[in-house]
Parts: C-alpha cells; structure tokens; sequence
C-alpha cells in the first residue's frame, strides 16, 4: 500500500467543536450497531462522540496516515476506555474479508479522489441489514479556499451523493445539517475567503450558531445546511 499522508491542518482544531459533534452524532447513532467500522478516524476525536457505550460489539478505527494512526493510538488509549478499540492503518480495500454491521465516513469522503469506487468497496463488507453512513461538507457551490487548503476534492448535495450510491445498498435518508452556518459559509465564501477560520470564530459557530441550527434544521425539515448525511441500508446478503 503506497503511504498516504493527510495535507489538512484542521483536526486539532475542529476537535475543540463539541456543540458540532454532539449533534451531528445524535443524527446518527441510531444507525451504529454490532460491529463498526469508522473509515479515516483521523485523531479520534470522533469516535468518542460516537460510541455510546452499549451499541457496539466491536469498534475498528482505519486511518490510512500512519503519522495520523499513531496519534490515533495514543488518543484512544488516553480515553476514559468503553472498549478495547481497534486500529488499522491502512484502507477499505486492505481489510481483506472483514465484515462489518455499520460503516461510517466522518468528514472523509471529499478528500477520495475516486468516492464512488470507495463506496462500491465499504458495500462489500457490509453485513446484510447493515448501514453505512456519510457526513461531508454540502453544497459545491460553497467551495471555498478553506477546502482546497485541506485537501477536500468536492462538496456534495442530495444529488451527488444519490448518484455513488452502491447497486446493493438502498439509500434510506439524506438531509442536510447546520442551516444558520451555511449562512457563515456564504459569508466566508463571498467576503473574507479564509484558508482557515479562527479559534474564536470556531467557538462563536460551535456555541452560538450550532444551537441555533438545532431549532431552525427542524423548522426547515432538514431542508438546507452546509453539511449533508447520507444513510444507506445493505439489501443484499
């Protein structure tokens, strides 16, 4: 496997956005179940958000970035333990026959060049009734250089992420989360145009636009937002 080395910079600092991960996680966790597979753990930032404790048999953390992975051990290990979590340094198509209940892609999929063949690849070692769920940033349209300064190839909407769909999975839900911050994200796009927000801008979205979009995502019917889930089920055994 030809050593992968993630560009992006923000991990350290998007893992300070507790508002943003509690609820993006609440949207999910109701699909996480048996044994999962968390594709591109980075830091590890997620996973505790993720893991409630009681829903999985088995946990397996993959990150292709050895650099990434040994921090990724080291975060895990330093964790109030719910489990003896697993990690892999490697990819969806190094796990050889592995199979899992639940596969999920936490801000991972824009930075693949081919998604649609990474997907194909998560189907095959999905379980039948299993689920695989993605979290990436919405909207090509609000391309910005934030994303290319850390390495995201595109932006997805209902329609894009419909079209990789993999032939054995049903697409269950797609909706779209943070609706007062795609407003930020225009802002950003049309006027400021930052590689990179601030820590105090990142704590001002986190504490005081984060809670607003809770309410107004549900008024809207998870409608409009700057980042977009998709679930899908396995149809076939």
């Amino acid at each position: 496997m030809n050593e992968f080395r993630y560009v992006g910079s923000e991990l350290d600092l998007f893992a300070a956005a507790r508002n943003w991960k509690a609820y993006w996680s609440k949207q999910i966790r109701p699909f996480l179940r048996g044994d999962i597979l968390e594709v591109g753990a980075g830091l590890g930032s997620n996973t505790q958000f993720l893991d409630s404790g009681g829903v999985a048999a088995r946990w397996v953390c993959l990150e292709p970035d050895p650099v990434l992975h040994d921090q990724l051990v080291r975060t895990l290990a330093a964790m109030q333990p719910r489990r003896a979590y697993e990690t892999v340094c490697g990819t969806v198509a190094s796990l050889t026959d592995q199979q899992f209940d639940t596969i999920i892609y936490i801000d991972v999929l824009e930075h693949i060049n081919n998604d649609r063949e990474e997907l194909n690849h998560a189907a095959l070692h999905l379980r039948y009734g299993g689920y695989l769920v993605v979290l990436s940033p919405a909207h090509q349209y609000l391309f910005s250089p934030f994303d290319a300064a850390i390495g995201h190839l595109r932006r997805y909407n209902r329609s894009t992420l419909r079209s990789i769909s993999p032939p054995t999975l049903r697409l269950k839900h797609l909706l779209y989360l943070d609706s007062a911050g795609l407003l930020l994200s225009i802002a950003n796009l049309v006027l400021l145009r930052q590689s990179m927000p601030t820590k105090v801008q990142l704590k001002i979205w986190d504490r005081c636009i984060v809670p607003v979009s809770q309410v107004l995502d549900r008024c809207l019917f998870n409608s409009v937002g700057k980042s977009i889930v998709g679930i899908w089920r396995q149809e076939k055994g």
